[in-house]
């Protein structure tokens, strides 16, 4: 099943020199299950290209289809449920809330969404298992490496149980040999069946992918697959 199809996006953005094109005519499908890594220097359109398959902005043409649903056709209401319980988030630079507890952090989705308390804590706890922190659940991220932080706000992601997890750089602030460990989690995420869709300039993360997009000047300028 298809979890977020792009066809021919393009997103503009309006700048007092003249529109700076982030986007151009991207079409780019994720199945349920699928492993994309999205590789190329800075400022080609990788970010915003995530931004735009995560319903956190809108396409400036094009159409983008979440579930088989025209996401421009869908309530403001409607995307934030999408963001809330379908996709998860993982950030370079963690964005954990430093006044609570790595539990704190993970369970705030889950109260977002309405989950009553004892599945909210039950869950928090199953998943801070999964990222191996059961140990740290009382901790601050002041407290936390950033190779823990880093698997908090994966656990964090993870808590509505996603169809589609997306990583901006999620390695980029760690050393090596942490940010092997957590491109081994996200690939377990991936094989535990979540859809996972990558941005990254480390070659070696891109290629756990099964499939590797270059981009270049806002478009898809290569694909390779690797499974």
């Amino acid at each position: 099943m298809t979890v977020v199809e792009a066809r021919g996006v393009s997103r503009v953005f309006p700048m007092p020199a003249g529109p700076v094109v982030a986007v151009r005519d991207v079409s780019l499908r994720v199945d349920a299950g699928d492993y994309v890594a999205l590789c190329g220097p800075s400022g080609c359109g990788k970010s915003t290209l995530l931004h735009l398959l995560g319903c956190v902005d809108g396409p400036t043409s094009g159409t983008l289809f979440f579930e088989e649903h025209d996401v421009a056709t869908l309530g403001d209401r409607e995307r934030s449920g999408i963001r809330l319980r379908r996709i998860g988030f993982v950030f370079q630079r963690f964005f954990l809330l430093p006044m609570l507890s790595a539990a704190e952090n993970v369970a705030l989705p889950l109260a977002e969404a309405g989950v009553p308390k004892p599945e909210r804590d039950a869950r928090t706890s199953e998943l801070l298992r999964y990222v191996g922190l059961s140990a740290r659940a009382d901790h601050r991220p002041s407290q936390l490496s950033g190779g823990e932080m880093q698997r908090v706000a994966i656990a964090r992601a993870l808590a509505n149980r996603p169809r589609l997890l997306l990583a901006d750089e999620p390695t980029g602030e760690l050393d090596q040999a942490t940010g092997e460990q957590i491109a081994e989690l996200l690939g377990r995420v991936n094989a535990d069946g979540t859809a996972l869709v990558i941005v990254t300039h480390d070659p070696a993360f891109a290629r756990r992918a099964g499939r590797v997009l270059t981009m270049r000047d806002g478009t898809i300028a290569a694909e390779e697959r690797h499974r």
